[in-house]
């Protein structure tokens, strides 16, 4: 896809699987506001002052797919994630946002795919120019093994679409040429899926949006390994009570998130916690606690030491906001999407890994500075495809 085959005037479609959940009806919100008071959300924003040849970021709308038979207004009030003086000025705009239900359970895998594919179609004629990008913010589910599928149509006949939906949803965005970001710990960078996206020009990122604990985890660590402090043992348990939380009681739906989180430290550093011990030292546990709802706090112990062996500690204490930190890292991976479309990029895109906590591609950077200076490397090497006498795109 060339430059030439985008409009100026296009704006960001983002479309949304799980719309009317904590961070689907807080993207809403916050898609509006940028439409009226983009002040109030551009500041958030890592890719605000980037991509001169979008279209301005306050140019984003929303839509999407949810099982729930609420109003995206009803839906916003249920969760409770913004004060009322934060979504009434646009309550209006919530209930004209366009939304449909999942595909039926009675459709098979093929079927589903065929029929997110149609709405796919329809969300962009209600939005005709639309830069469309998926935005996957399903629950987490229980992990199905498909990687040893050769073909689309092997992967029609094995997938179980019930248990593991948002693979249909990925592959009806590959099939209609939008760009696919995994927000979510379900592993749908699968070999062949990856391999149908490369053969249509669709980059896709992911996977698991890293927003609060984790991203400090990467930054922590990666202090640490710049100054040859080892990691002994690093405890981390988070608490939250919205529907996230309540999802991830299932140990096997938890599975995949556990494994994101644990993995990376080792991955960062280098070397396995705890390895002396002969058993990890990393621990994560999760715990649903309804009284936090969307306003989830993580505890961290971190043991590390020093010169001689001595022995040292951190303690931190995140009191975070779940859809508040989410939402401008997905508005953000929107308009990164767009731009390494347009750079002719497709399949996985490692560069990407800032923003996830696991991140999925070849050799994908690892600690914090390796993460900031490969979002620089793509904005450049974006700049230079698309806009290629810009001046943005000079080192100097």
């Amino acid at each position: 896809m060339t430059i030439s085959e985008f409009s100026k005037s296009q704006p960001l479609l983002l479309l949304v699987a799980g719309v009317k959940g904590a961070v689907g009806t807080t993207l809403t919100v916050a898609a509006a506001t940028m439409r009226y008071n983009p002040e109030m959300v551009l500041p958030n924003l890592v890719t605000a002052d980037k991509f001169p040849y979008l279209e301005p970021s306050r140019a984003v709308q929303v839509a999407g797919w949810d099982a729930s038979e609420k109003t995206p207004l009803e839906a916003v009030k249920l969760h409770g994630v913004l004060k009322k003086d934060l979504w009434e000025p646009y309550k209006d705009e919530l209930d004209l946002v366009q939304t449909k239900k999942p595909p039926p359970a009675s459709l098979d895998f093929q079927g589903q795919v065929e029929q997110l594919q149609h709405d796919i179609q329809r969300f962009r004629g209600h939005y005709p120019g639309g830069r469309a990008v998926l935005i996957n913010l399903l629950p987490a589910c229980v992990q199905q093994d498909l990687t040893h599928c050769q073909s689309l149509s092997q992967l029609y006949s094995e997938a179980d679409p019930a248990g593991f939906p948002d693979l249909s949803y990925t592959l009806a965005a590959i099939l209609s040429g939008v760009p696919v970001v995994n927000f979510t710990p379900n592993e749908v960078e699968i070999p062949v899926i990856i391999k149908e996206a490369q053969k249509r020009g669709v980059p896709m990122s992911g996977r698991d949006g890293k927003t609060g604990q984790t991203y400090l985890k990467v930054v922590l660590a990666s202090a640490l390994k710049a100054r040859n402090l080892i990691v002994d043992g690093w405890y981390s348990l988070n608490i939250l009570g919205n529907a996230d939380g309540k999802n991830l009681m299932d140990p096997k739906r938890a599975a995949g998130k556990l494994t994101n989180k644990t993995e990376i430290l080792d991955e960062i550093l280098g070397y396995k916690v705890g390895e002396r011990y002969g058993v990890s030292s990393h621990k994560v546990q999760i715990d649903y606690y309804p009284p936090r709802g969307d306003a989830k706090e993580a505890w961290d112990v971190i043991d590390f030491l020093g010169l001689f062996g001595l022995p040292m500690s951190i303690r931190l204490n995140l009191q975070g906001r779940d859809s508040i930190l989410a939402v401008p890292l997905v508005l953000d991976l929107g308009r990164w999407m767009v731009a390494v479309q347009m750079a002719a990029r497709s399949g996985l895109i490692p560069e990407l890994g800032f923003y996830y906590k696991q991140p999925v591609g070849h050799k994908p950077p690892q600690t914090f500075q390796e993460q900031v200076a490969k979002l620089r490397e793509l904005e450049l090497e974006c700049n230079q495809k698309i806009e290629p006498d810009s001046p943005s795109t000079s080192l100097g």
